[in-house]
């Protein structure tokens, strides 16, 4: 099945509102998803064409200076992530949705093992082994995330379907 192309506009506006879904303190809740790190793999495997690897760096630098950490700390995991998920998305399209989630726990855990791997190295203690619920509740959260996302997808496709077969 292809699909039409998702407007660029709709691809960057939800990035934008990952990354101000990030800024909220995490202090009183640690265990919230990475909003950044699931939409950002979303995008890598639905459009793995518009998202590239600088996008990805340059979400990760804005989070770097957002939280205060070292320059990299969410940079590097963040590349390393889309690389996998455009490597990875034909593969996780063939599949429905639980399985695509399944799919993307093992990219999101990576994720957070190389971002307090860097922590540790530059000198910070490791925060516990209840900082792994984050990315097995942005793993559940991809379900009715990836519905959400798509939305916009459908009612184009059902438009262009529309506009091509003459109202049938």
């Amino acid at each position: 099945r292809i699909s039409p192309p998702t407007n660029p506009w709709f691809i960057l506006l939800t990035l934008f509102l990952a990354l101000i879904a990030n800024f909220i303190p995490r202090s009183p809740i640690p265990y919230i998803p990475d909003w950044v790190a699931l939409v950002l793999c979303f995008w890598c495997v639905y459009q793995p064409r518009f998202i590239s690897l600088g996008t990805a760096f340059i979400l990760g630098l804005l989070m770097d200076v957002a939280d205060g950490s070292i320059l990299g700390q969410h940079a590097l995991p963040y590349v390393i992530l889309a690389w996998c998920a455009n490597y990875l998305s034909r593969r996780v399209l063939s599949f429905q949705n639980i399985k695509q989630a399944i799919h993307i726990l093992p990219l999101l855990v990576g994720c957070q093992v190389l971002q307090i791997s860097m922590q540790i190295l530059a000198g910070g203690i490791f925060p516990g082994w209840e900082y792994f619920i984050s990315p097995v509740l942005a793993t559940i959260a991809w379900l009715p995330l990836s519905y959400f996302l798509m939305l916009a997808q459908i009612r184009r496709m059902q438009n262009y379907r529309h506009d091509s077969f003459g109202g049938l």
